[in-house]
């Protein structure tokens, strides 16, 4: 509530109480209005009449200059004056039973305020000051505050005497802070329990993006900024309607309804309010919104009959306050009569409205220029909303607020030493005042069951959420009915899909979002300085999914499995290695058998020139025992292709180490031989090729062997390869390899063999320039210097290729380095065996 709102409410309190100190009466409201006099006082404030607010009117300091009298001029409303007749339908019931305040009878001061907050202030305090006469029967309790501001206003004003004001339509959620309003009570629920049913209504059918267009005041704006914005829902924008300007108002927000993309509009406002509204958004043909109704206009004859109502708010889903059945209450308001109640000036302005005849009552003579009533006139002739008791639903509420008023009062003058049976003599505390504070008490305690079964208590200020889920439906005749199709309890929904017909005139349900579902395969990203309703969908990562709408993650596949195609589920990924089939297995295999079927044919040809010097020259057994050793090297390479099983990892390494070793120590061996001829042949050095002979050139060949077939068995023993799949590389296909298990065995078999090929080239680097006219020691040099470039290329390329190209590069480097020691070393012999026979003599041989 504003400063000035608070300085104008405590300037009437001190005015008031002046004047009450010396029983002096202020202004006229008891001037007009339903007066009957009891052993307690019940008052009653209703907006019987609607006057069209004008600016700062709310703030007028004197209402009495205003007066709020009976004119049928003033809109005279007749949902208010049902309510009136609830609450003394209400205190005839009490007044008749012989369990509820039995021998008190309940008096009432019923005032009209015109929906105008400074003549309800003023009403307010003419009740609890006691404006009679003999300044006697002052009012305990009130029945008012029929808006929001109202009750707030009237709760400070009346708490720091103590007063309850019990609320039937007031549903502000701040009016259920104790701390600030100890006095206030409603029979109508909080706005909190619309909100959130309308924001589960939103996330049930994912309305993610939704405008608000609501009442300039505590009525609906706290509720849809807490509820609606804290329950996900995104506001596309949040629209305020001041009565005083509304049509200027309602102008500015048909206009943003229009700009916006959202197609679902919640109108928390009161009817009025909405009748501007739709004539606005009727002018500019906006007719393809779900309206989304709180109860202030949900049940609202006038919108449904209005014919811009049928072209813009059709299938609007509202939230009512639960209609109840109250028996006997529509007779009862049929059969009043003026001339029954000659005392009744609202009945008797409403009898001239209705029937354009004035009752002449001699107690209460009318101004107007009306023909008199020839009597005839009935209400069981009229249909409308005063009549109608099949929407009970405000009109219910004044009937609970008075039956707690009532129990509160029961509890509070019961006798202590009494049984506490409903039946018992409340009559023994009459002789003292009600005082208001222990009436409050008693208010707040109240719980008991109404003449229709229900239970009935307070928490706090508030009572039980209870809500009917409305549709405006067109019927076949172009009426717009209103159809249940659901109720709300507390914070529980219960919904009949099935009978709910949309703004589209079907049972297609509107969509209303910023942006559309991101689908399987996709994640949201929120866009920067927009509401998280607003995204874009970016396509999930390889090798993760999304397999619902609406994903906020991609989810990262299992390392065995991978995301498919449209990146919505994990599939197996391919086992993929180098194999006999693809174009790169052919390739190397052609190779390797080409390389096999040369060493083949060079060793046919030494054998068929076996005897020949060029042949036997430099031990002719490590020359076949060399082409031995390549043609394993060339088949070894074979075993790389292939899928890759236990034994097949095991024998690759074993026959690649070992197959090396053998021809490099072959190669070796003919380079000490060659060095240790050339030695012999000095002075006193012949005794050298003794310890060179072909037993020890085996021998030594053997042994250097040896070392390496005892690697590779405590290597491949403790630690053998294992065929693994590669999962470190991303991709659907995985490659099936050889994992090695031990490093250092692998290191110390590669190591081995490039000890003894560093060890050869040095010592056929030393022999290259040894007199001989066809030294051997420069073939084994320049194969030797392949042989070592291939392999030193090999480690770093082995190291960055993916997957089975790796398997591709060492077998690569086997077939390139055995190429390189069969062309260099026994290319040259050939050409001289096969092209050059001439040459192929120990003189020529011999010669420097």
């Amino acid at each position: 509530m504003s400063l000035l709102t608070q300085l104008v409410a405590l300037w009437l309190v001190g005015r008031q109480l002046a004047q009450t100190l010396t029983c002096s009466r202020w202004g006229t409201p008891s001037d007009s209005g339903l007066f009957e006099d009891g052993d307690v006082i019940i008052g009653g404030l209703f907006n019987l009449h609607f006057m069209p607010p004008v600016k700062d009117q709310r703030f007028t300091l004197e209402p009495d200059n205003k007066p709020c009298t009976g004119s049928i001029l003033k809109h005279l409303q007749n949902l208010p004056l049902q309510y009136i007749y609830a609450m003394m339908f209400a205190l005839e019931e009490i007044n008749h039973s012989s369990t509820l305040l039995p021998g008190v009878k309940l008096g009432h001061r019923i005032h009209d305020s015109c929906a105008l907050p400074a003549w309800e202030m003023q009403a307010a305090l003419s009740l609890v000051g006691g404006d009679t006469p003999s300044c006697e029967q002052r009012v305990p309790l009130i029945i008012g505050g029929s808006s929001s501001i109202t009750a707030h206003v009237l709760s400070r004003l009346l708490g720091p005497l103590s007063i309850p004001l019990l609320s039937y339509t007031a549903s502000s959620p701040s009016l259920s802070d104790r701390r600030q309003f100890p006095n206030f009570f409603r029979t109508m629920a909080s706005d909190t329990y619309q909100a959130r049913a309308i924001a589960q209504l939103a996330i049930k059918y994912n309305w993610s993006w939704v405008g608000a267009v609501v009442a300039n005041n505590d009525y609906g704006l706290m509720a849809v900024k807490e509820e609606i914005q804290g329950a996900g829902v995104c506001l596309s924008f949040l629209e305020t309607l001041q009565r005083e300007n509304i049509e200027s108002e309602a102008r500015r927000a048909a206009l943003t309804i229009q700009a916006s993309t959202a197609k679902v509009i919640l109108i928390f406002a009161w009817f009025t309010d909405v009748i501007e509204l739709f004539l606005q958004l009727e002018k500019l043909n906006v007719t393809d919104r779900q309206f989304l109704a709180s109860e202030a206009w949900s049940t609202s004859s006038d919108l449904r009959q209005s014919t811009f109502s049928r072209k813009v708010a059709r299938g609007v889903l509202g939230v009512a306050i639960r209609r109840s059945p109250l028996p006997g209450f529509g007779t009862f308001v049929r059969n009043l009569n003026p001339w029954l109640r000659p005392n009744d000036q609202f009945l008797k302005e409403f009898w001239e409205k209705e029937f354009r005849c004035s009752p002449g009552i001699a107690a209460a003579p009318s101004s107007s220029s009306l023909p008199p009533c020839n009597g005839t006139e009935s209400l069981w002739d009229v249909e409308n909303l005063f009549t109608d008791a099949s929407q009970l639903r405000v009109t219910y509420n004044v009937y609970l607020a008075v039956y707690a008023a009532a129990h509160a009062l029961h509890s509070l003058l019961s006798c202590p030493d009494v049984s506490s049976s409903p039946g018992r003599n409340v009559a023994c505390s009459l002789h003292t005042q009600i005082k208001p504070m222990e009436l409050m008490e008693h208010l707040s305690k109240v719980n008991f069951t109404t003449p229709q079964g229900e239970a009935f208590y307070f928490q706090g200020a508030d009572v039980k959420a209870k809500y009917d889920l409305l549709n405006w439906q067109s019927s076949p005749e172009g009426e717009v009915k209103l159809v249940l199709i659901g109720r709300v309890d507390g914070f529980d929904l219960h919904l009949n899909e099935s009978a709910i017909q949309w703004s589209t005139g079907s049972s297609q349900v509107p969509v209303s979002v910023c942006s559309e579902s991101c689908p399987p395969g996709t994640r949201m990203a929120s866009r920067k300085g927009e509401p998280i309703c607003c995204f874009d969908c970016i396509p999930c990562a390889d090798g993760q999914i999304s397999n619902t709408t609406g994903s906020t993650q991609c989810n990262i596949c299992p390392s065995e499995f991978w995301s498919n195609a449209e990146r919505t589920a994990c599939i197996p990924r391919q086992l993929d290695f180098l194999s006999f089939n693809e174009t790169l297995g052919i390739t190397l295999t052609a190779v390797a058998v080409s390389g096999v079927t040369v060493t083949t044919a060079v060793f046919m040809v030494f054998l068929y020139y076996r005897q020949t010097p060029m042949v036997r020259a430099n031990n002719s057994e490590l020359s076949f025992l060399l082409l031995l050793s390549l043609k394993l090297c060339f088949l070894c390479s074979l075993v790389f292709i292939g899928r890759p099983s236990a034994w097949s990892c095991r024998f690759q390494q074993a026959a690649f180490g070992i197959s090396f070793v053998l021809c490099v120590s072959c190669l070796q061996v003919k380079t000490i031989v060659v060095l240790a001829a050339f030695r012999s042949a000095r002075p006193g050095a012949e005794a050298l090729m003794k310890w060179f002979g072909p037993g020890q050139q085996r021998g030594s060949v053997c042994l250097f062997t040896s070392v390496q077939v005892v690697i590779c068995i405590i290597w491949l023993s403790l630690s053998p390869p294992q065929p693994r799949p590669d999962l470190k590389i991303p991709g659907l296909q995985v490659t099936l390899e050889c994992a090695m298990s031990s490093v250092v065995g692998f290191s110390l078999v590669l190591g081995y063999i490039g000890l003894l090929s560093c060890t050869s080239l040095l010592l056929a680097f030393l022999a290259r320039k040894l007199p001989d006219n066809f030294n051997e020691a420069k073939l084994i040099t320049f194969s030797m210097l392949i042989f070592c470039a291939v392999w030193v290329a090999f480690v770093p390329a082995y190291v960055s290729s993916p997957g089975k190209y790796a398997v591709a590069v060492e077998i690569f480097a086997i077939l390139a380095s055995s190429y390189g020691l069969l062309l260099c070393i026994f290319a040259p012999k050939c050409f001289i065996i096969l092209l050059r026979p001439e040459k192929n003599t120990k003189k020529h041989l011999m010669a420097r």
